[in-house]
């Protein structure tokens, strides 16, 4: 019973799948420019044939087609609204090819963070040296968030650039620098956090402590157990505040067991 059952599922899954990779591209076009007057509080439905086609085109070099029907879409003066929808469809979708549209929503308060929220899934360097390259351009307000989108993005090639604003005078970027260095979580970034540590101002120095637990937490499950006990010892002198010294020693103790 159960595998008729399981059979039975697999066979309704692979219909529907071949359902919507038949669908008509007619649909698709008419979704598309649906999106030219689209804004709040339309019909989403009417949206549906660009959700269904970016399933049917998973592995298929139509994808290329659908991304660039969607750059165009979103360079080509769409609603506020009608932007987000188009950069939650090319967070999933998106490649190199979306990244320059993408780029330029950077610096607009409004745009900014659906922007780089595409921006951080989109795979190669050209996505996060967007990312950089848009720091001297934009507000502190916005600063703070494309900081932490190159330490989600893990970006090595970022530190020396994100290091500079620990001690920014907005307390919002200098936290953002301390977070981010702390995700991206090498040897580097450590030294950088640990340098600052020793003349961060006193705002600073439970943002800079939490930020180098992390880490060495990342160097841990990255394999760099010795330079990860080197910091979490750093961590756990009488100078650190007590929650400080707790992590730390439990990283220590941790380190110890982990092969």
């Amino acid at each position: 019973m159960t595998n008729k059952k399981t059979t039975g599922m697999t066979l309704l899954a692979g219909t529907a799948t071949a359902a919507v990779a038949r669908m008509d591209s007619a649909a698709v076009d008419k979704a598309l420019e649906t999106l030219k007057t689209y804004d709040w509080g339309a019909d989403r439905e009417a949206l549906m044939p660009i959700d269904q086609a970016i399933i049917a085109t998973h592995g298929d070099a139509a994808r290329k087609t659908l991304e660039k029907s969607l750059v165009d879409a979103l360079t080509s003066g769409i609603s506020r609204s009608a932007q987000d929808y188009v950069c939650r469809k090319l967070r999933v979708v998106g490649t190199a090819r979306s990244v320059e549209a993408l780029a330029s929503l950077l610096p607009d308060e409004e745009t900014s963070h659906i922007a780089r929220y595409a921006l951080e899934r989109i795979p190669g360097e050209k996505a996060v040296k967007a990312m950089r390259d848009a720091l001297p351009k934009v507000s502190s307000k916005l600063k703070s968030g494309i900081i932490g989108s190159l330490g989600v993005r893990r970006d090595k090639k970022s530190i020396p650039v994100i290091s500079k604003f620990l001690g920014d005078p907005d307390i919002r970027v200098a936290n953002a620098a301390a977070k981010s260095l702390g995700l991206i979580g090498t040897s580097s970034a450590a030294r950088k956090l640990s340098k600052f540590a020793t003349e961060a101002s006193a705002n600073m120095k439970i943002p800079v402590a939490d930020a180098c637990l992390v880490c060495a937490e990342r160097m841990l499950a990255d394999g760099k157990k010795s330079q990860a006990v080197a910091l979490y010892k750093r961590l756990n002198g009488d100078d650190q505040p007590s929650h400080v010294k707790a992590a730390a020693m439990k990283g220590i103790l941790t380190a110890a067991i982990k092969k």
